[in-house]
Parts: C-alpha cells; structure tokens; sequence
C-alpha cells in the first residue's frame, strides 16, 4: 500500500510539473495593459473635427528625393517573397490573382477607387500612396529619421496608406495634394478627403493654408458627414 501511494505521489508531482506555470492574476493584468499600449485605439472624430486638428505650416520641397523614402521593402510577411506594394495588391484584389515565382502575379481584378475602372492586369496599377512622398516631406518628413521615413513609405498598418489604383490617374495625382487634385469620380471624393486627413493626423503631418480652405470646403459641405478613424503612428 505504501508503495502504490507512493507511486501516486510521484505521478501526481510529474503532472504538476508539465503543467506551465501562468502569471499570478496582477502579472496577466500588467501584461495585458501593455499590449493595449502597444496597439494604440483608433480615434475617430467628423471629418470637419480631424481637419481642425491639422497643424498648418508653410511647405517646404528643399532636398527632396524619393530616395529619401525607402521602398517597397519586404513587406508584412517577409517570408512571403512579395514586397510591400505586391502584398497591397493581394490585399486589395476584389478576385485573387495566382501568385508565382519572385511574387508575379497573373490574373485577379481590382478596382481602383480613384476613377472607378476595373483593372485585370496587376502591371496596370500603381500601388499609390494616398499623401504622396513629396507631400508628405513638405509637410513634415523631411526631418524625420530614415527609419521613419521607410515605415510610412511601407505603412501597411492602416488600409488607407497605400491604395491600388490605375497608373494613369496616380501620375495625374502626381505629388498634388487636395487644393490642386482630387480623384475624378465625385463619389469618392468625401472617402478620398477622408482618407488624406487620416494619414496625415495618423503621422503627425502639417498642411498649408491653400490645402487647409480646400479640405475645409468638403468638411463643411458635401462631406460633412464623413467620419475620420486614425491611429498614431508608432
């Protein structure tokens, strides 16, 4: 008898120990309380209230280059051989395209929000960004780090950073901002107004007067309506 109960206590100790030790309940609090810091909540205010938020300065191109932004990098997934601007394109496909070797893509069929045209060919895109590397230096990233500089040119941690669109209307957009262009189809210009107010709160970038009376005059207006979510930028 004693040598069975002894058995038992042995085998009763074994099983305790495999069982992994979890942090006392004030520990798993801590934990948890940090992963929320390190995903910030996303605010989301009127787009009349985001564009208050603008800090307005004057603009300044001196020393840009689109060198100074790297990209495309390699991606979310760097295991996935799909760049930053391939893994957009997957992300945004409306039907999936075969992915191949070095990431090629073949077939799929996207929308490009800008003009509204129905794309087949991934060659046909541009994986835009929504405030454009030139603006985006004149508007405060010219003194930021590199590094910094590469996370927003790569910026997948918000879907309204980089969009695929048509080739064509992105050099028409060029490095303009909404003063001197807005996306062709008129439905989508309260989204695309939106969107460029999100990007620049969510990366802390300023606007010029002229930007500002064009962002206000569809805040105040035909987008008045419009709701504005963005997260700061880490």
């Amino acid at each position: 008898m004693i040598k069975n109960l002894m058995r038992g206590l042995g085998a009763l100790s074994l099983s305790l120990a495999l069982v992994p030790l979890l942090p006392p309940p004030a520990a798993q609090t801590a934990q948890a309380a940090q992963a929320a810091q390190a995903a910030p909540a996303a605010e989301v205010t009127t787009l009349a209230d985001a564009v208050g938020l603008l800090k307005v300065t004057e603009e300044d191109r001196a020393g840009y280059t689109r060198a100074s932004f790297r990209h495309w990098t390699a991606g979310e997934d760097a295991t996935d051989g799909c760049d930053t601007a391939a893994e957009v394109l997957l992300a945004e496909a409306v039907v999936a395209p075969a992915v191949g070797t070095g990431c090629k893509l073949a077939g799929g069929r996207w929308t490009s929000y800008f003009d509204g045209q129905e794309v087949t060919d991934a060659g046909s895109l541009d994986v835009a960004h929504t405030v454009a590397l030139g603006e985006a230096w004149d508007s405060g990233a010219s003194a930021w780090t590199a590094g910094r500089r590469e996370a927003y040119a790569n910026d997948q941690g918000a879907d309204v950073s980089l969009v695929a669109v048509t080739s064509r209307t992105n050099r028409r957009k060029s490095d303009h901002d909404p003063a001197d262009w807005m996306p062709p189809s008129p439905e989508v210009q309260c989204r695309y107004t939106g969107e460029w107010v999100s990007t620049k709160l969510r990366w802390q970038l300023t606007a010029d007067d002229r930007e500002l009376e064009a962002l206000k005059v569809y805040a105040e207006g035909p987008c008045e309506d419009t709701i504005v979510r963005y997260a700061p930028a880490s």
